[in-house]
């Protein structure tokens, strides 16, 4: 069932301008003009350039959500829209997001929208859940943000949403809407059934794009290579990513698609390398080309001899790197300092315990981990039986330093594939 149509076109007083300032941020300075409501809302417009005139301006209605913009929440995509849009109008140097508070949970407000988590955490979808609540699905207007648009002088917009209804509410204020850019993402595990709920009952515009057949440089879905996800009690539902040269060999440099390597980590609750990798190929591990979250960067190192410089200790994610007791204590202090969570634990035959690390992910509500190397970390895991999912990519190449393979014997089920360039990304189930 799809929603009929909001009552987005009723009448609101207009609201009143009260200051005007400018916000620097990551993305540039943008002119920021502030109006509130009689309800007591309050409407940030961030401009970039000229937006006045008949041209159409780049906009994004943004509705308030606290729990995605500000905590970075994986239960939504609000975050990653914000920042996108944010970093989109700041790229193009003419636009506006306009930042509408009053329109958490869909306007249902912060308190009933956390009850309405609730009722998801007990089987609802997105939708059901606010009307088990005896709440509207959707009671937000776009009156008010119509007239903030056109006090600020745009008379014409190119809407970046993939909300039909923001469209008819700016019509039925008096703006034109040339166009709707779609604003999708790469959806994470814990989000997708609410972004494609928002599809299949409330008109939205694929939120998350297709699946793809050959991945593109977008948010992409790949629910597919990840397969059906089933934590454990005792430990996160883990996929092991490797990429494979022609001659079955484990390559030492991973060449997969940039793309879909960010896509599979946005997909996920963290991502897992070795401390051999890091000093190899200094990864960053976060998630840079398709617009999605950044995910724990877990690093597994039983000496503590890596570098503080290295990559995966900077930026906006967080990182843990679990150690053994052989660690030296003024090292450990370092990382500590430098804000890197440490966690110490036993030793394994190769470094540290894997067991015991996978137990502490899953303590600390990880769900989903994606490892990504070395040779010797993925051979591990699956030698010990303790990976759920095998993600291969061949590449077009058969020259590799080294003669690591995968273990023989696995029992595989459940294929996907797709193609990426001239690589064939390959997904299975490991069976025991």
């Amino acid at each position: 069932m799809i929603l009929p149509p909001q009552r987005t076109g009723d009448p609101a007083p207009a609201p009143v301008e009260v200051c005007s300032v400018v916000i620097p941020t990551p993305y540039g300075e943008f002119r920021t003009r502030v109006f509130e409501t009689a309800a007591g809302h309050t409407l940030l417009a961030l401009i970039r350039g000229d937006v006045t005139g008949s041209e159409p301006v780049l906009t994004r209605l943004h509705s308030e959500c606290l729990t995605g913009d500000a905590l970075g929440s994986l239960r939504c995509d609000c975050g990653v829209q914000l920042r996108t849009a944010m970093r989109t109008v700041a790229a193009a140097g003419r636009g506006v997001v306009l930042y509408i508070t009053g329109h958490e949970g869909r306007g249902i407000g912060l308190v009933n929208k956390l009850r309405a988590y609730v009722e998801q955490d007990n089987g609802a979808d997105t939708l059901d859940a606010n009307l088990r609540l005896g709440l509207p699905a959707d009671a937000r207007t776009y009156g008010e943000s119509a007239h903030v648009l056109r006090a600020i002088g745009v008379e014409s917009v190119n809407l970046m949403s993939n909300n039909p209804d923001k469209v008819e509410g700016l019509r039925a204020g008096g703006l034109t809407v040339q166009t709707m850019v779609g604003l999708q993402t790469a959806a994470h595990a814990r989000n997708a059934a609410y972004l494609t709920t928002k599809a299949a009952r409330m008109g939205h515009v694929a939120p998350i794009g297709a699946e793809p057949v050959t991945v593109p440089e977008a948010g992409i879905d790949v629910r597919g290579l990840i397969g059906r996800i089933r934590p454990r009690p005792d430990r996160p539902y883990v996929m092991v990513r490797v990429t494979q040269t022609l001659d079955g060999r484990i390559q030492r440099d991973p060449g997969i698609p940039t793309a879909e390597e960010h896509a599979l980590r946005a997909a996920t609750d963290a991502v897992m390398v070795g401390a051999g990798t890091v000093r190899r190929t200094d990864p960053s591990l976060t998630v840079e080309l398709v617009p999605g979250a950044h995910p724990l960067r877990v690093v597994l190192d039983g000496d503590l001899d890596l570098p503080l410089t290295a990559r995966v200790f900077g930026g906006d994610a967080a990182t843990t790197v679990f150690t053994t007791k052989a660690a030296d204590a003024a090292r450990a202090d370092a990382i500590q300092a430098a804000g890197v969570g440490l966690r110490e634990v036993s030793a394994g035959p190769h470094g540290v315990d894997l067991p015991t690390v996978l137990a502490e992910l899953r303590r600390s509500g990880v769900q989903t981990l994606l490892v990504e190397g070395g040779a010797r970390l993925i051979t591990s895991l699956l030698d010990a039986g303790l990976a759920d999912r095998l993600i291969v990519a061949i590449s077009a190449t058969t020259e590799t330093p080294g003669d690591t393979r995968l273990p023989t014997g696995l029992s595989l089920t459940n294929r996907t594939a797709y193609t990426a360039g001239d690589a064939l990304l390959l997904g299975w189930d490991i069976t025991t």
